[in-house]
């Protein structure tokens, strides 16, 4: 089926208790069995492309296979960017054929942020493609630290920028190892109260499955993105197929036998958001 804009698949989620998987894509094997766990489940999928992936394959490329993906698929299907630092990273993804753009202005001053996510939101928009944005910081496990997101501020940042969905900082962190995060539910529950908007959570590895699930039945966040504890199976799978198999050298056997696990992994992430 044609490819799903962000608003396609989070509007319904929003209205229906449940969340959409946005999962951290690094090459073709990942993005297969990730279509496939949405199939298995019967949900849409966001197949996200972030800064480490697209420095390895070009936007383009990137582009055709999330489309060929989605055109297979039976299920929707979101080609997203993922953490876009500038007006010609969403540029190019859009005239690649990206549904979706992320335009991370997170570490900006506040009106700066707005001012230029709102800029991008209008190009986004008079393309067909949805744009979702970043009030606060999400920080990083062992690197930058986070700043909290302010829900005055949140509310500022939806009503300028015309945004499709915000993601916010509430005790989310990028590449935790560890499901150990505390989710601040006092702090979310007053940016639900400051915008309507769909919400995205950053760094939902380190968000226990229990928390994720009880999130998306019980407040407006309707996208989890989750990468490093997918990235952890498909690393786990492809050991051990070197050590069960030592003299094996061809790369497609090795690099096919991590998509049964990491297909099975995604419906389990799938899984726990419900779906419609």
């Amino acid at each position: 089926m044609p490819l799903a804009t962000l608003t396609d698949v989070l509007q319904p989620a929003l209205r229906g208790g449940y969340a959409v998987a946005g999962l951290v894509v690094l090459g073709w094997e990942d993005a297969r069995a990730y279509v496939a766990a949405a199939e298995a489940e019967r949900a849409a999928v966001i197949l996200q492309a972030g800064p480490g992936c697209r420095a390895h394959t070009p936007l383009p490329v990137l582009a055709a296979m999330f489309r060929h993906l989605g055109a297979a698929a039976s299920v929707p299907v979101v080609a997203h960017l993922d953490h876009g630092y500038s007006a010609d990273d969403c540029r190019e993804a859009i005239d690649c054929g990206f549904t979706s753009v992320m335009f991370d202005g997170s570490k900006l001053p506040l009106a700066q942020n707005i001012a230029r996510t709102a800029a991008i939101a209008r190009m986004a928009h008079d393309a067909g493609v949805s744009i979702e944005g970043e009030i606060g910081v999400v920080g990083y496990a062992g690197g930058a630290a986070s700043s909290a997101t302010d829900a005055r501020e949140a509310a500022r940042f939806a009503a300028e920028t015309g945004v499709d969905a915000v993601a916010v900082s509430v005790g989310n962190v990028h590449l935790q190892q560890t499901a150990q995060a505390e989710v601040d539910w006092n702090a979310l529950r007053a940016i639900e109260s400051a915008t309507d908007l769909p919400l995205v959570l950053h760094g939902s590895s380190g968000i226990p499955a229990a928390d994720r699930a009880r999130l998306a039945r019980e407040s407006r966040v309707c996208k989890f993105n989750v990468g490093t504890e997918l990235r952890q199976v498909f690393g786990a799978a492809l050991r051990d197929t070197l050590a069960r198999h030592p003299a094996e050298f061809d790369r497609l056997k090795l690099l096919s036998a991590t998509e049964p696990p990491l297909t099975e992994a995604a419906r389990k992430v799938i899984r726990t958001l419900g779906k419609g």
